[in-house]
């Protein structure tokens, strides 16, 4: 059977992988934006509970890259966890900006308007939902809320502690928590748009937000285990989902300051679902439904059986992804210039309010410097990527490598590399091609909104799902886009800091960028990409914060 769901998988990122010169299913599809769902889910009728809108004082970029001048450890309050919830996924401005993309006409009218949100999302579709589940030592009411990203509200759902059942669905990784946040994918909020190509999306969407969430757990000074190997069903009837369509990814258990040691485990629903008194109570599921405002649900065969086959729960042995890190590379290493710390010496709430996509806007001279890009380079690849219960101490190698085509930049040939981040340096992989760096990314890239011969470098995030499959099993593929979108997601943070430019895109052809790297024959291929540049000093934008 598992063997079955690895085929699957394997089949649809192959397809991902050559869709430049093979399309997927369905061929033609044309989006009906008229009949889009809505970009905040809601649920009508349940009961708002209003979060904080106060936003503390967070330490810098630096300081995250440093460990320096970093809060004391402590639990979870509403405040903290407001903060958590609106800098990664709320609405924090509204922004029009003049750039290349096609529907820039339309955004100047406010029902297609641009709410700025301090993680990025693929297509700007936004389809991860956050829900807190609560138990006894939470400062709220136990039950299941749903966090209105519209309103930075709580919906509440349920009313009473139904935290056992999430617990006894991550088991021992629970510890002693009482309270979780959940975060699941609604496909349909990306599939309107990207059909079959959804997954891959969605499943590095998750990880940019785990790559947010990272970055303020420490700024916060909480602890933020992430759990993506548990087994979704149970969680899924709990909030009422419809598992095809909308599916629990992750879970993060919440202990809450000034709460007892191990109050969750004593004095919430036991592991087998019954009551603190032994009695089985009949099995509680929300019963809100969420608004839709499409007329039309689509669903996509090679969505629906992808989803079914890497939901499928892992356990791994311990250490089981060691050997599935990304090989060393042979070659005479180019050193980068030190990181340039005062260049990452903003505060990271300014940061995620002020992140944004570049969508064309890249402008040159002056050219990326060698030191921007190795500060780009050496914070992205600076956090802690893998998930807690995947059977990997805290210091195990990552699963991904970031690549280089350097294109122009101030102090470093043009051609490609690899970036050691253990030893800061880069490795040639190969000379600039014969017509020219930004003559070969601009024929690979098949969309219209980037000319790359104003973009400074071009980052390729690289892992070897082969190698992840065969270490976890079907899960490995979500558990491998999760790192990956969390690696993009601090480089853009990185690029923010130090008033760069920088687009996440999945738009090029990555077998002949694979080729251009010498990967071809190994079991190593690009997944995402990040363009790195400068905008224009002088530019139309309009920023109004909320």
């Amino acid at each position: 059977m598992q063997q079955e769901a690895l085929e699957v998988v394997r089949e649809y990122a192959q397809a991902v992988f050559r869709r430049a010169r093979v399309p997927m299913e369905p061929f033609n599809y044309e989006v009906d934006w008229a009949d889009q769902p809505s970009r905040h889910t809601s649920y009508p009728g349940a009961p708002r509970v209003p979060l904080p809108v106060a936003l503390p004082d967070l330490p810098t970029l630096r300081d995250l890259f440093t460990g320096e001048h970093l809060p004391p450890a402590g639990g979870w309050t509403l405040d903290r966890l407001a903060t958590l919830l609106r800098l990664s996924y709320g609405l924090l401005d509204r922004r029009l900006t003049v750039n290349w993309n096609q529907d820039l006409a339309k955004r100047a009218h406010f029902e297609h308007a641009v709410w700025g949100r301090g993680t990025a999302s693929g297509g700007g579709m936004y389809p991860v939902e956050l829900f807190l589940v609560a138990g006894p030592s939470a400062p709220l009411l136990p039950g299941v809320y749903h966090y209105g990203t519209g309103q930075h509200v709580l919906e509440r759902l349920l009313l009473g502690d139904v935290s056992g059942t999430v617990r006894a669905a991550v088991g021992e990784p629970a510890g002693g928590a009482d309270s979780f946040l959940v975060a699941s994918i609604r496909f349909w909020k990306n599939s309107f748009k990207y059909n079959s190509f959804c997954y891959h999306v969605v499943t590095q969407d998750l990880g940019a937000l785990l790559g947010s969430w990272d970055l303020l757990a420490r700024g916060l000074g909480v602890p933020l285990p992430r759990l993506l190997g548990f087994d979704p069903a149970p969680v899924d009837r709990l909030l009422g989902f419809d598992s095809d369509r909308e599916s629990a990814f992750a879970v993060v258990p919440l202990d809450w300051a000034g709460a007892a040691p191990d109050a969750g485990a004593d004095g919430g629903d036991r592991e087998d679902g019954s009551g603190p008194t032994g009695e089985r109570p009949a099995e509680a599921r929300v019963r809100y439904p969420a608004f839709e405002r499409s007329r039309r649900l689509r669903e996509f065969p090679a969505v629906t059986e992808v989803h079914r086959a890497a939901a499928a729960p892992t356990t791994p042995a311990p250490d089981a992804l060691a050997d599935a890190a990304p090989r060393e590379l042979p070659g005479e290493p180019q050193a980068l210039p030190a990181p340039e710390l005062a260049r990452l010496a903003r505060p990271l709430s300014t940061v995620l309010a002020t992140r944004s996509s570049s969508f064309g806007r890249f402008r040159r001279p002056p050219e990326l410097t060698a030191a921007e890009l190795g500060t780009t380079l050496a914070f992205a690849t600076a956090g802690r990527h893998h998930p807690a219960d995947a059977g990997l101490p805290g210091d195990a190698p990552a699963l991904t490598r970031l690549w280089v085509f350097a294109n122009h930049v101030d102090g470093l040939d043009a051609g490609t590399y690899a970036y050691c981040s253990r030893r800061h340096v880069l490795l040639p992989a190969a000379a600039e091609p014969d017509d020219g760096m930004s003559a070969f990314l601009q024929q690979q890239y098949f969309l219209t909104n980037y000319t790359m011969g104003q973009v400074g470098a071009v980052l390729a995030i690289a892992g070897r799902l082969d190698a992840v499959l065969d270490a976890v099993g079907p899960r490995g593929y979500r558990i491998l886009n999760a790192e990956i979108g969390a690696v993009a997601q601090r480089a853009y943070c990185a690029a923010t800091a130090q008033r760069l430019g920088c687009g996440a895109v999945l738009g090029f052809d990555n077998v002949a960028m694979d080729e251009a790297l010498g990967l071809t024959g190994t079991d190593e291929r690009t997944v995402l990409f990040l363009l790195l540049g400068r905008h224009p000093d002088a530019a139309a934008d309009l920023m109004y914060r909320l």
